[in-house]
């Protein structure tokens, strides 16, 4: 029954839980420690040193700036020095560019053997030649013919002004009160041989060699010109400087041969006068096969204007000017 009279919820052994030696060790350790420590000791100030926290430097307040508005004329001169920077910065990229250009220029003429060789001029002569042509290297095949035509016809157009000068001459040996047409027709021939060759055979020679609208529109107004010339000299009326039918009628019962003569140079104009009306015919025909038309005559004109180095600087020089003006007068 002893073992019955025992409380079964009750601890078989009663134990303190304070006598833990793990238990004592910690607290017999601490209580050690705690007694030995100092704070005033020299080890312990500089433990504490090292774990102080420098303090931070109070901050400055922000302070507004007040801000100060420019004057009309601080930003106009402003404006006007920065247009001159600018300007001197477009005349200086200019300079570099015209010098690149004389460079590639002088370059291209060294190694391009295309060098000018009209009129051809003898090698000791002090003038040189001023254009280049070469019927086979510019001109296609299609064009050549019609091209080389009318070099012809300015050849034939030369020399009949030559003849006119001659029968104007014969004609002021014969009758004293010629002079004037003797005089014009010297003026003729040196006015009309240059400038038919610069003013129609060459805007045409260009038109056939880069297929351009402008120059063959050139190349009709001047040669429509250059017919209505042919049949007033072939006409010959007295005192203009030509001798063509009329004048040469008007001297049927005088010298015979300074007749002739005048008869002669009479048909050269009539036959310049028809050939060109055949040319001129042709052209037009092989104008409207290339394509050519008024609007690209009109683009070509424009472009040819705007990519002009000359102008290009003219126009620089005039909105510069135009803008200092400005804030000059401001």
């Amino acid at each position: 029954m002893s073992g019955f009279d025992t409380n079964p919820f009750a601890d078989p052994v009663d134990i303190n839980p304070f006598q833990d030696p793990s238990v004592t060790q910690l607290t017999n350790t601490s209580q050690s420690g705690l007694d030995e420590f100092n704070p005033f000791s020299e080890s312990s100030q500089r433990t504490n040193a090292a774990r102080t926290t420098p303090a931070t430097q109070p901050s400055q307040p922000a302070v507004l700036q007040t801000s100060v508005e420019p004057t009309p004329q601080a930003v106009a001169a402003a404006a006007q020095a920065g247009l001159l920077q600018q300007q001197a910065e477009l005349e200086r990229k200019a300079a570099e560019l015209e010098k690149k250009e004389r460079e590639l220029q002088s370059h291209a003429a060294s190694i391009d053997p295309r060098q000018n060789n009209w009129p051809p001029l003898p090698k000791r002569c002090p003038i040189k030649p001023c254009f280049y042509q070469d019927f086979s290297a510019d001109i296609p095949a299609d064009y050549q013919r019609i091209c080389k035509m009318l070099y012809y016809l300015w050849m034939l157009h030369s020399i009949t002004l030559l003849l006119n000068l001659l029968a104007c001459l014969a004609w002021f040996t014969v009758d004293n009160s010629r002079g004037v047409d003797f005089g014009l027709s010297i003026l003729w021939l040196i006015l009309f041989t240059p400038c038919a060759f610069l003013c129609w055979y060459r805007p045409i020679y260009k038109a056939f060699r880069s297929d351009s609208s402008f120059s063959f529109f050139v190349f009709f107004f001047i040669f429509f010109c250059q017919i209505a010339i042919y049949i007033i000299q072939a006409v010959g009326i007295p005192g203009w400087g030509d001798s063509g039918w009329i004048a040469a009628l008007s001297e049927v019962h005088g010298n015979v041969a300074v007749v002739v003569i005048m008869m002669v140079v009479a048909a050269f104009f009539t036959l310049c006068a028809v050939l060109s009306l055949f040319l001129l015919k042709q052209v037009h025909s092989l104008y409207r096969r290339t394509g050519a038309s008024f609007q690209r005559a009109q683009e070509e004109f424009s472009q040819g204007i705007l990519t002009n180095r000359s102008f290009q600087n003219a126009a620089a020089g005039a909105a510069s000017s135009a803008a200092q003006s400005a804030f000059r007068g401001n």
